[in-house]
């Protein structure tokens, strides 16, 4: 399974993302295509620590997310993040083209590999599910980019 994981998020996704339009809307939610690739770049950011936010959820909370993490069930549409993370309102596109964020998005997604290729011991704190290890963070991003290819309607459930 791991694999497959793996797979669809260096492969299958990014081969599904290039049918998009950069303007292209989703079945939910305020962000345009290019916004969401954008969107997915920054949490990849954070997997990797280039980004970082302080811990948002109550310690008493952790038990019970780490268990949604690893659960089948996945994000409910309009599902938000705390808004010290996630603004309200989505963040204008930051670069030209639809082409390029995927682009960009590409190397994030190969630096996140490649750091815990380098330090698979690594723990990076996500704001909400808190300190996540490699295994954690593999199953929050297949989790996280699953949830907007169907957004965009390119998985069906």
């Amino acid at each position: 399974m791991k694999e497959s994981k793996i797979k669809f998020i260096k492969t299958d996704f990014i081969a599904l993302l290039h049918s998009l339009t950069s303007e292209q809307k989703g079945k939910w939610g305020l962000m345009n295509a290019q916004q969401m690739i954008e969107h997915v770049t920054a949490f990849f950011k954070i997997s990797t620590g280039r980004i970082s936010f302080s811990l948002v959820s109550p310690a008493e909370h952790l038990p019970k997310l780490r268990e949604f993490l690893w659960s089948d069930k996945e994000f409910r549409e309009n599902t938000k993040g705390p808004e010290t993370v996630i603004p309200a309102e989505p963040l204008p596109i930051r670069h030209a083209t639809i082409g390029i964020a995927i682009e960009k998005l590409e190397r994030e997604i190969n630096s996140f590999f490649e750091i815990f290729k380098n330090d698979p011991e690594k723990k990076i704190v996500h704001p909400v599910f808190g300190e996540l290890n490699f295994e954690d963070w593999l199953q929050l991003h297949y989790k996280h980019i699953r949830h907007h290819a169907k957004q965009f309607d390119l998985l069906h459930p």
